[in-house]
């Protein structure tokens, strides 16, 4: 019944009408487009809204959440953080808990030494060979830290759902241990329980996701107001 008046509605519509329908849709659809590309900048993630399609994260997220992400460089991976990453042959991301993180760490360089040094004969008044004597304790261990973590690129870590019994070792690709900072799609920041179930719906039933879209679509073509 509902059916037949949308088409009622549309044979009542003339030309002008209908083409002004039409370039509503498309309006409708651009600023849906626009608004997920502005997300995707200011969160920097490549896909700021997902949805959990398993049970393998249950109690702390079920099927059907929908989870906002961002990931930014600057933001370090931390042990016991929710991620999303990608995995190599698989198209699904996949919604998991840092498991342990393997870092390592590099030679702070002479480049940095000679900077360090020459900070440290600005700042302190003693003989050149007394300068020359200053340890790397002397200069500083947090501030080495921080320059040891600067040229750091060798940061990896390993996942695993809160309600698997085992790592993610198995599902990484064939001779794969560790994530890497280029496979994550995202950090989870916040969710809405449940609400996407309706995507899981329409990616389980093909038929129900195109009866869905075809009639939002109908619905804002013969919606006059």
């Amino acid at each position: 019944m509902l059916s037949l008046d949308f088409l009622d509605d549309v044979r009542r519509m003339n030309k002008r009408q209908l083409y002004y329908q039409v370039l509503n849709f498309g309006m409708i659809v651009s600023s849906a487009l626009m608004i997920w590309k502005g997300l995707m900048v200011v969160t920097g993630s490549e896909s700021p809204i997902v949805v959990v399609l398993s049970g393998s994260m249950e109690p702390a997220f079920h099927r059907g959440d929908l989870l906002f992400l961002t990931n930014r460089i600057e933001d370090p991976i931390r042990v016991g953080e929710i991620v999303v990453f990608r995995i190599e042959g698989r198209e699904i991301p996949i919604v998991h808990r840092v498991l342990k993180i393997h870092e390592k760490l590099k030679s702070p360089g002479l480049l940095f030494l000679v900077w360090k040094w020459f900070q440290t004969l600005l700042s302190i008044s003693e003989p050149l060979p007394v300068l020359l004597s200053i340890s790397k304790k002397d200069v500083g261990s947090s501030e080495l830290h921080r320059a040891f973590k600067m040229q750091n690129g060798d940061i990896k870590f390993l996942t695993k759902g809160d309600n698997n019994a085992v790592d993610d070792r198995g599902l990484y690709k064939r001779g794969q241990h560790w994530l890497e900072k280029k496979d994550v799609v995202g950090r989870a920041r916040g969710f809405v329980p449940y609400i996407g179930i309706v995507t899981i719906l329409m990616n389980d039933y093909p038929k129900f996701k195109y009866a869905v879209l075809f009639l939002l679509g109908l619905f804002v073509l013969v919606h006059r107001e």
